[in-house]
């Protein structure tokens, strides 16, 4: 089959296109021939190994010495069930699927094999490419918003809102009830608007904060506000919450032993299948839109990363790996 792997870490250029053994199917897995996958912040920082510094050594250790020990990178994926092993019960060959990758990752070729477990139906009115987006993005935003204990109503900040979690947060965000201000940059400001933000904050024109109020909960998508300024407009019982950071700081160690304020940092977001299929209810019913900036193909998926890596990418960037 079809495949990018990973040579080692580094720029876009690392990727090659090759040819690897066809997967079969363990007896409770079912076989997926991928038609949509996506570049996903998780694809950048294992491709380039963008890694904080004091992580360098454990990540090293945890992903590859010299280069990422699953050389497939691609977490997110849609496509359809081509052969199912002896224990699966609930799909059937033919099936439109949508899932994640796991921690082997290996969505950037043209077959996958998962457990059964771990795969949903796709929804009916989306395309694959949206569809794939679903299974980080759109669950990330879910997981978080849903530790928010009675959200409606709530005032609600969420910077980086034009990004993959962003764009899936603010909606879920205001389906949910809360009051939610979007903040992006000049480019993206109609966009956030249309998927329901009260008011939207450009971060690119003098300083951003002096238009800022307080909030119940401040998520941060996009980790590029320093904590030290954002924690100052959470409320005292408020909730800082960052989609990104694996380990709380010093000054968030400081801030909770101090404050009676929450912070919620990088959560390893577990797999489940009803989170899916909620997320397919919502899309099925128009509450739910991806947002998808650019398509590639699979031979283009050093341009697709070089695109991606500028970090300016409105929602998600998909791969078309089969038309």
């Amino acid at each position: 089959m079809k495949a990018v792997i990973c040579t080692q870490y580094g720029p876009p250029e690392v990727l090659h296109l090759t040819q690897l053994p066809k997967p079969v199917p363990k007896a409770d897995e079912v076989l997926i021939k991928i038609h949509a996958t996506t570049v996903t912040v998780a694809d950048f920082r294992i491709r380039s190994f963008t890694i904080p510094k004091g992580f360098w050594l454990p990540a090293r250790l945890s992903l590859g010495i010299f280069r990422p020990r699953n050389p497939v990178l691609g977490v997110e994926l849609a496509g359809v069930v081509e052969a199912t092993g002896k224990e699966v019960s609930k799909l059937k060959v033919g099936d439109a699927v949508f899932a994640e990758a796991l921690n082997g990752m290996g969505a950037y070729a043209e077959y996958k094999c998962l457990p059964e477990k771990v795969v949903a139906p796709k929804p009916a009115n989306l395309s694959f490419g949206e569809a794939a987006t679903l299974s980080i993005g759109a669950r990330t935003a879910l997981h978080y918003l849903r530790k928010i204990k009675d959200i409606k109503d709530k005032k609600l900040l969420i910077y980086g809102a034009s990004g993959s979690v962003g764009t899936y947060a603010v909606q879920l965000a205001k389906l949910f009830g809360a009051e939610v201000t979007g903040v992006c940059s000049t480019a993206n400001l109609n966009l956030v608007k249309s998927l329901g933000a009260d008011r939207v904050l450009d971060y690119t024109i003098g300083d951003f904060t002096n238009q800022l109020d307080t909030y119940d909960v401040i998520l941060v998508a996009v980790d590029k506000w320093p904590f030290k300024e954002c924690i100052r407009f959470v409320k005292d019982d408020g909730i800082y919450m960052n989609v990104t950071a694996p380990l709380k700081s010093f000054a968030m160690l400081g801030e909770a032993f101090k404050s009676k304020k929450k912070i919620i940092i990088g959560e390893n977001v577990p797999v489940s299948v009803e989170d899916f299929n909620y997320l397919k209810e919502l899309a099925e019913a128009g509450q739910l839109k991806p947002v998808i900036d650019r398509t590639y193909t699979l031979d283009e998926i050093v341009e697709a990363h070089r695109y991606v890596d500028k970090g300016h990418k409105k929602g998600n960037v998909v791969i078309n790996v089969v038309g």
